[in-house]
C-alpha cells in the first residue's frame, strides 16, 4: 500500500472529482472516492497567491494498492497534464 500527498494548483475541484470518476471512483461522501485499489480524498486549500493572481488550490491524499499505483499514477498524469506556452 503506498500513500502519496499531492497539490494540484490550477484545476478546479470539481474537475479532479469528475477526472477520478472517469478513472472508475465513486463518490463517497462530500471528499473521498473510491475506485478498484485505490482510494483519494480531495481538500480545498487556500489559493495561492502570485502578486494580483489568485489560483485554487486541492490537496490529494491517494492511497494506492501496489498492484494498481502505477497504472493509476499514469493515468491520472495524463487527465491533469496541462500544456503550457
Amino acid at each position: 500500500m503506498q500513500t502519496l500527498t499531492r497539490e494540484m494548483r490550477g484545476i478546479p475541484y470539481f474537475l479532479l472529482v469528475e477526472y477520478l470518476q472517469e478513472l472508475g471512483g465513486n463518490l463517497e461522501g462530500e471528499d473521498r472516492i473510491i475506485g478498484p485499489g485505490w482510494s483519494v480524498r480531495l481538500t480545498k486549500m487556500e489559493p495561492y497567491k502570485l502578486f494580483s493572481i489568485q489560483v485554487g488550490q486541492t490537496r490529494l491524499e491517494m492511497e494506492l494498492e501496489d498492484p494498481v499505483a502505477a497504472d493509476f499514477l499514469e493515468r491520472f498524469a495524463q487527465k491533469t497534464l496541462r500544456a503550457g506556452a
